[in-house]
């Protein structure tokens, strides 16, 4: 009898690319059957999932009554938060330990949530201001003390992010400005291609990564190997521009500018992954994720 895994955010980037991972892998299409939880049921991509043979359904991040009604009779449950929804990390904690205590409460096997590093923690206190990254980080502490089964999917620097950060020129060509030099290394990841690839490697070595990090990026990329990369593969000029972190913000809406700045100093130092390798987890996908050369390739026309 096929088990059931929980798929939250079913019709957005990373919980839609679990669900079609899923679906097109002839062993885990097998074993488990698929319920995926979104706000709607009734726009068409949640049908789509209907059509294919997924349980939609609605659940209440807020409320522990609905998320014990969402996650009855889950083996496995995949957990994505959105912290720019409400841009406080108190909701996001609260939202990450709800499902972590219905989970618990309902005998759910293995949960898998979508973390990432705690910044402030990593830096000692220098990069303080960074709390899309910590309330994950700490979400993330809260389910490993909650002795539910867990892994944890790193997702990288989303690709997509560059359809806006590389900006066009009066003449012509691309500009990239960031407040980092080119020693930065960008885990780049195509969150909508790839999430659910790295998702089937905690699905399929979950004894393995019990309580363990996925590192879900294809590669480190310099700043600069994101310019020429663009250029060679569009042939437009693009030309990557190191700027003071004053001027880094000013270019930015002010409710965001510190949070982005610290973001991208962190990638610099220590790390967006602290300098840890990516082989130990590429070692394990079923197929090579989508690389940035790629990337743009198959979204050249968000440049046009």
């Amino acid at each position: 009898m096929s088990k059931l895994i929980t798929v939250f955010g079913a019709t957005g980037n990373q919980g839609g690319s679990v669900i079609e991972a899923i679906l097109a892998d002839p062993e885990l299409s097998k074993e488990f059957k698929i319920r995926g939880i979104t706000r709607d049921t009734t726009k068409k991509t949640a049908q789509d999932l209907a059509k294919k043979g997924v349980e939609v359904a609605t659940a209440n991040l807020d409320s522990v009554d609905s998320l014990t009604a969402a996650l009855k009779g889950s083996h496995t449950v995949f957990l994505v938060t959105n912290y720019w929804e409400t841009m406080n990390p108190d909701v996001e904690y609260s939202q990450g330990k709800n499902v972590a205590d219905v989970s618990k409460a309902v005998g759910v096997s293995h949960l898998i949530f979508s973390s990432l590093h705690h910044v402030k923690e990593q830096t000692n206190g220098r990069l303080a201001n960074v709390p899309h990254f910590d309330s994950k980080a700490n979400v993330e502490k809260y389910i490993r003390a909650s002795g539910v089964g867990c892994s944890f999917i790193l997702p990288g620097y989303y690709m997509s992010n560059f359809t806006q950060m590389l900006t066009r020129a009066a003449d012509g060509s691309y500009r990239l400005f960031y407040p980092v030099g080119n020693e930065a290394k960008f885990p780049l990841f195509d969150a909508a291609q790839d999430t659910g690839l790295f998702v089937k490697v905690a699905l399929k070595h979950a004894g393995q990564l019990k309580n363990k990090q996925v590192l879900a990026a294809a590669k480190y990329y310099t700043p600069q190997e994101i310019v020429d990369i663009f250029s060679k593969v569009t042939g437009k000029k693009a030309v990557f521009t190191k700027v003071s972190p004053e001027q880094y913000k000013a270019s930015l809406p002010p409710a965001i500018a510190t949070e982005y700045l610290e973001n991208q100093l962190f990638v610099e130092n220590p790390g967006y992954y602290l300098g840890e390798s990516l082989e130990p987890t590429l070692k394990l996908v079923d197929s090579q994720p989508t690389t940035w050369e790629e990337f743009v390739k198959k979204n050249v026309s968000a440049w046009e």
